[in-house]
């Protein structure tokens, strides 16, 4: 399935997480899932939210520069294995890369939920969707 997910660009330094988080927490912004990757000189913290309009609304209030971008969500089997046998190596042999993922923190008993960037979403979903049946 398709969700938005905004990519917020940060200087790497002390308290910056907090400045971003804030405004989130101020609005009411549940967070759904997170990421946060970093270099020498900024981070990209990468998120899923409760109101995606009202948190690009907060973020760019408090003057962060962000992208909007549609990512997919996706259940998978949580087992040992599962992640590899249902997302990495179909998607690999039907030639689609997978650009990142990370964990998202809802899910059913039973299975772990991943946010996936690829290079073909399309093409990935169908992928996906032909495992579920």
């Amino acid at each position: 399935m398709r969700i938005k997910q905004v990519s917020v660009f940060a200087g790497n330094e002390a308290g910056r997480l907090v400045d971003m988080l804030t405004p989130l927490a101020r609005s009411k912004i549940d967070i759904l899932a997170l990421s946060v990757a970093d270099s020498a000189d900024f981070g990209i913290v990468r998120l899923v939210v409760s109101n995606m309009d009202k948190a690009v609304k907060a973020l760019h209030e408090a003057g962060f520069t962000l992208r909007v971008n549609d990512v997919l969500s996706y259940q998978v089997p949580d087992v040992p294995g599962g992640l590899l046998k249902a997302v990495v190596e179909p998607l690999a042999e039907a030639g689609i890369n997978l650009e990142y993922f990370y964990a998202f923190i809802q899910s059913e008993a039973g299975k772990a939920t991943v946010v996936l960037k690829v290079s073909d979403p399309d093409g990935a979903e169908a992928v996906l969707e032909r495992l579920k049946k």
